[in-house]
C-alpha cells in the first residue's frame, strides 16, 4: 500500500493556495521544484502523492458554471442562475475552482435529483442512476418479511468483466488486473467461482480482507478479464434491546487508522456532543447513527483519493456518499470506544447492481452488527421509519461483500498507487511500468441469476 498516511502532512502554503484556486498545472510544477530540494522524507512523500491528486481533480469537475447552468435549464423549465446558486450554497451541487472558475462535479445533476425533492423527476443519464433504494417496494417487502420471520436468504450469480479502453491500450505491455470476488463474510456462504478468464495468477483466500482474483499477462488486442461467481447471502434479523447489553465490552477495532480513521479535535468534540454522558454502547452507536441519517444529506462525491480526511470532510460539510457515511460512523464509534469496521462490495437487488459500502459495529452479547447509514438516511428522508430503524443493526440479503478491511493491500499487492487506495468494488488495473486509473478501463457487472432460497 502506498503511504496514504502522508496525507496527514500539510501542503506548503504556496502549493495549497494554487490548489484552492484550481491552478493545478502550476501547483504540480511547483511540487516538482520542491522535490529537487533536500526536503524531509515525509514532505516528499506527501508531495509525490499530491501529484496524483492534482491530476485527478480537474477530471472530477468537468462542468464550468455556465455549462452546468445550461444543463439544468435544459432539464428544468424556468431554472435560473439563482436556483443554481442556492443549490451550490446549500451543499447540493458539489464544486471547486478550476483556474479561478467554478466547476461542478461530474455527478452533480444526479446528486441533485437524488437528494432534493423539488428536482426528483429530473431525467438522469443511465450510467448515473442510483441503485441505492430501487425498487423501494422490494426493500420494504424484504425488510418487513425479515422482521416478521427473522431472516431472508438469496442465491446470487454475478459476472464481472474489465476491459482496457482503446486509448489506454499498450499491446504487449504486461497488464495486471484485480477483480473483487465474494469473501467468506458473516452473511456470505457457499461461494463458487464458476468461470475465470483468462487463467488467473492468484485467487486470494476466502478470508482475506480485500479479496480479489488476480491476472497478469502481456496485453493483447480484445483482451477482457472476467470472473463469474455465485454465492448465498443469509441475512438474519437481530432485534436490539439496550437493556440486554453486557456490562463488559471488548476493545478490539477501536484504534485509529490514519489518515482517515483519525480522532481529530473536531471528531472528538462531535463524539462528545453526541454521546457524552451516555454509558450504554448500543445507545451511543444509535445516537451516532441518528446524527448521520437525520442531519447529513447524501451526495455523490469525487474519488476518495482526492479527499485528505474523509470523516472530517463529511462531519464539517454535512454531506457524503455511502462510503463516507460509513467511515464517519466507524470513526465516531471507535472514538467512543465501540468496535467498528468496514464492509463493502456490491449492492445487488433483483433490478440492479452497483457499488456500495456500509459499516459493522460490535456490541456484546449480540456480536458484530451491520449498519447502513446511507440506506437509513434515505428511509428517514422518505418517512419510512420501519426501514430507518432496520438499518441500525441489520441488512437485507442484497449484498456482495468483497471487503471487510479498509485501506488494505491486495494479495498480491499492487506496485503503483491504486485508483481507489482504500476500497475495491470496480476492480483495479496497472501496467508493469505505470499506474492506471478508472479513466483507463471499462467494467461491467451483470446479474446472471438471483432468487430467494430457504
Amino acid at each position: 500500500m502506498n503511504n496514504m498516511q502522508a496525507l496527514k502532512t500539510n501542503l506548503p502554503e504556496d502549493i495549497a493556495l494554487l490548489k484552492a484556486w484550481g491552478d493545478f498545472d502550476k501547483a504540480a510544477e511547483l511540487i516538482k521544484k520542491y522535490l529537487t530540494r533536500p526536503i524531509p522524507k515525509a514532505l516528499a512523500e506527501r508531495l509525490t502523492l499530491e501529484l496524483s491528486i492534482l491530476a485527478e481533480l480537474p477530471m472530477q469537475y468537468p462542468y464550468p458554471y455556465d455549462e452546468a447552468l445550461k444543463m439544468m435549464q435544459e432539464k428544468v423549465p424556468g431554472f435560473t442562475r439563482e436556483d443554481l446558486e442556492t443549490l451550490k450554497d446549500d451543499g447540493y451541487a458539489d464544486w471547486i475552482y478550476v483556474n479561478g472558475v467554478v466547476h461542478f462535479q461530474d455527478m452533480f445533476v444526479a446528486s441533485i435529483a437524488k437528494t432534493v425533492p423539488k428536482y426528483k423527476d429530473i431525467e438522469v443519464d443511465e450510467d448515473q442512476k442510483t441503485i441505492e433504494v430501487s425498487p423501494v417496494e422490494i426493500l420494504d417487502e424484504t425488510v418487513n418479511e425479515m422482521i416478521e420471520k427473522g431472516e431472508k436468504n438469496y442465491f446470487i450469480h454475478i459476472r464481472h468483466t474489465v476491459k482496457i479502453k482503446k486509448e489506454a491500450e499498450e499491446l504487449g505491455n504486461r497488464i495486471r488486473v484485480y477483480l473483487p470476488i465474494p469473501q467468506n463474510a458473516d452473511q456470505i456462504s457457499n461461494i463458487k467461482l464458476i468461470d475465470i478468464s483468462p487463467e488467473p495468477v492468484k485467487i486470494a483466500d476466502e478470508t482475506y480482507g480485500q479479496r480479489t482474483v488476480y491476472f497478469e499477462k502481456p496485453l493483447e488486442a480484445g483482451d477482457t478479464f472476467t470472473v463469474e461467481y455465485s454465492y448465498e447471502n443469509h441475512a438474519k434479523y437481530v432485534k436490539l434491546d439496550p437493556d440486554k447489553v453486557d456490562a463488559e465490552q471488548p476493545d478490539f477495532e477501536t484504534q485509529e487508522l490514519l489518515p482517515h480513521i483519525a480522532f481529530s479535535p473536531y471528531i472528538r468534540a462531535l463524539c462528545e456532543e453526541l454521546t457524552g454522558g451516555e454509558t450504554n454502547p448500543l445507545v451511543k452507536a444509535r445516537k451516532i447513527y441518528d446524527f448521520i441519517t437525520t442531519r447529513v444529506h447524501y451526495s455523490y462525491v469525487r474519488e476518495y483519493l482526492t479527499i485528505t480526511n474523509i470523516p472530517d470532510y463529511m462531519a464539517t460539510g454535512l454531506k457524503g456518499d455511502c462510503g463516507i457515511q460509513a467511515l464517519l460512523f466507524i470513526t465516531l464509534c471507535r472514538c467512543a470506544g465501540i468496535p467498528a469496521k468496514w464492509q463493502s462490495g456490491s449492492y445487488v437487488n433483483p433490478a440492479s447492481i452497483g457499488n456500495h459500502d456500509w459499516a459493522m459495529f460490535y456490541i456484546a452479547p449480540y456480536g458484530w452488527l451491520h449498519c447502513d447509514c446511507s440506506f437509513g438516511g434515505s428511509a428517514y428522508r422518505n418517512g419510512a421509519e420501519n426501514r430507518w430503524n432496520f438499518y441500525f443493526g441489520n441488512l437485507e440479503p442484497f449484498r456482495m461483500a468483497a471487503n471487510s478491511e479498509f485501506q488494505l493491500d491486495f494479495d498480491p499487492p499492487k506496485t503503483y498507487l491504486r485508483a481507489d487506495p482504500y476500497d475495491n468494488q470496480r476492480g483495479e488495473c496497472e501496467y508493469e511500468n505505470r499506474r492506471l486509473t478508472f479513466h483507463d478501463f471499462d467494467e461491467e457487472r451483470v446479474i446472471v441469476e438471483m432468487f430467494p432460497i430457504d
